[in-house]
């Protein structure tokens, strides 16, 4: 049993379902790519945010810096410190704190004993206690984050901090300690700049087991920043819902946060929701369209189904019909594209084939199946071809006179006979009958298709017709019918051949002055009393082939000189014409 593929409304409607399919497909991927475009409007906007935070933490550095080298080097710093001022020194610390107030200062003596303090909270006791602010007491600067800065406690804010000696000609005088603290109060400052919530990470833990690496305590956070589990963040934004709302946090490492066994992270978070609302609408008002896109398709995918399947039916069952030469019309294709194209086509084509096989049946009772395979084949094109060929003309005798005292019907009768003897004749010498003219037969030898021995053909078949036409009397009289007469003409000459009128109405046939002349011969036979009558041309050609005798020189209107005849006897090495 031959597996039978899918029908074409089958094949269409998996088509329109294969649509469907990738248009639900795409909500997934549509979802995926507002997500990724959220996330990657966020990084930018994290991005931003991150630079502007470096920048205005190096700022404040930059701030810093500049107090703390301001301090170090006026003298007066020096000399509270040698007479160990506390007073006046808390009052210098104070004028720097009055243009910087987000620093802690602290002013120690040579000993690392703190002098005094401004800013501070609680401040540590001795400089000494702090390893990376005792390096001052060598005369060594620093500059840094530690993890407490200038005050004592465990839960004192990690800070960037500046220590630098203090000199004087014998050595050194004291230190100063300049301290920005990153706490609340900078993460609140700067949130308000850059309309991000903020937290403060600390150093990373160290690994215990089952605890990953990465994990950062939450040191200081904004009041609105979101609470969250930020051990897994990333250095691309997350969304984290909080309630309500929804959040998009990325975790970046100033690197002016960093220290020696891990620095600070920053956390951004930045309220997404509204945003993420947005997307979620455009999202649904793109499902609605494409649902309703899909109604639509599958609606007009079926009705388009139904529309091509029945054409393409109708086509299917007349070409079944075509196969069996049953020419029928495609009927009722109205889609109004190819497949309409198509139905036309076909009926044009099926028109084609039934008047090609007209021609045919009606090229074969006219001519040799040769001939007829050479006009079929379209090489003989609109105006004709110059040949030279052989024209028989012949003519039934006094037919009025027979018409006259027969029927309608009988007449045809008798003609249809008589045309099928001489016809018969015809073809059998390869000749094509060019028209009836009446009672007459116009028959040409040589066209389409010309050969050597086209005036010899012509000439038999005017000797076979004369033969034929005494054996056709006999088989009249007996019916009380009176003998027939004909007259034959022959003449070879040049003819224009060729299919003459319009693209669309066309006859094959031969024109020119050699098919006059045929046509006078035939009508001089009766005046010469003679059968057969031939030109001069011809019997140039067919001499020693037949036998005749000169007749006489005719005048043929239009032409200059006379025309010599000749009265055919017969066939060389057969026996004479018997005229009936």
């Amino acid at each position: 049993m031959r597996f039978r593929l899918p029908t074409v409304r089958s094949k269409l409607t998996a088509l329109v379902a294969t649509t469907v399919v990738m248009m639900v497909a795409t909500l997934p991927v549509l979802s995926w790519l507002l997500h990724k475009q959220l996330i990657d409007e966020v990084d930018d906007r994290v991005e931003e945010a991150e630079k502007s935070f470096e920048q205005e933490l190096k700022d404040d550095l930059d701030d810093l810096t500049l107090a703390a080298r301001v301090i170090a080097a006026d003298s007066d710093t020096r000399r509270f410190i040698l007479a160990r001022d506390s007073q006046r020194a808390d009052d210098l610390a104070e004028v720097f704190l009055s243009v910087y107030p987000d620093i802690d200062v602290l002013i120690a003596t040579a000993d690392g004993d703190v002098l005094a303090q401004v800013g501070c909270k609680r401040a540590i006791g001795k400089v000494r206690e702090v390893p990376a602010f005792a390096a001052a007491l060598t005369g060594s600067s620093f500059r840094g984050l530690t993890d407490h800065g200038c005050e004592a406690g465990a839960d004192a804010p990690p800070a960037y901090s500046i220590a630098l000696p203090v000199k004087d000609g014998s050595g050194i005088a004291g230190v100063v300690v300049v301290c920005l603290p990153i706490d609340t109060a900078h993460l609140a400052n700067a949130s308000k700049k850059l309309g991000l919530e903020l937290a403060l990470l600390g150093r990373p833990k160290v690994p215990r087991e089952g605890t990953p690496a990465t994990a950062r305590p939450i040191l200081d956070r904004t009041v609105h920043f979101p609470v969250a589990d930020v051990a897994h963040l990333g250095l691309r934004s997350t969304l984290v819902p909080s309630g309500d709302r929804t959040f998009a946090m990325t975790r970046f490492e100033p690197p002016e946060l960093a220290m020696e066994g891990g620095g600070l992270a920053v956390v951004a978070a930045m309220d997404v929701s509204d945003i993420q609302r947005l997307v979620r609408q455009h999202l649904f008002f793109a499902l609605c369209v494409l649902g309703l896109a899909t109604l639509i398709s599958v609606a007009f995918g079926t009705r388009l189904a139904h529309i091509m399947s029945g054409a393409l039916k109708r086509v299917n069952d007349a070409l079944k019909k075509l196969e069996v030469q049953e020419y029928a019309h495609i009927q009722g294709v109205e889609t109004g594209d190819e497949i309409e194209d198509l139905a036309n086509g076909f009926n044009l084509m099926v028109d084609g084939l039934k008047e090609r096989d007209k021609l045919r049946t009606t090229f074969g009772k006219y001519m040799t199946a040769s001939v007829m395979d050479h006009l079929m084949s379209g090489k003989v094109q609109l105006g004709g071809e110059t040949l030279t060929v052989s024209i028989l003309f012949s003519d039934i005798r006094s037919f009025t006179t027979i018409s006259e005292n027969m029927d309608a019907q009988a007449l045809v009768g008798l003609l249809n006979e008589y045309f099928t003897e001489m016809v018969g004749i015809v073809m059998s010498e390869d000749g094509v009958v060019d028209k009836y003219i009446g009672d007459a037969i116009m028959a040409v030898f040589g066209a389409p298709v010309s050969k050597q021995d086209d005036a010899i053909r012509a000439v038999r078949a005017a000797v076979k017709m004369r033969s034929a036409l005494v054996h056709l009397n006999e088989r009249l009289a007996p019916r009380g019918l009176g003998p027939l007469r004909t007259g034959i003409g022959v003449h070879t000459g040049e003819v224009v051949a060729g299919n003459i009128g319009s693209e669309r109405r066309m006859e094959y046939t031969v024109i020119g002055d050699a098919v006059n002349l045929a046509s006078r011969l035939e009508s001089n036979t009766k005046d010469l009393a003679v059968g057969v009558l031939i030109s001069e041309d011809t019997w140039e050609l067919v001499k020693g082939h037949i036998t005749a005798r000169p007749v006489k020189e005719i005048t043929v209107k239009g032409r200059a000189r006379p025309v010599m005849t000749y009265e055919v006897l017969g066939i060389e090495g057969e026996p004479p014409i018997v005229e009936g």
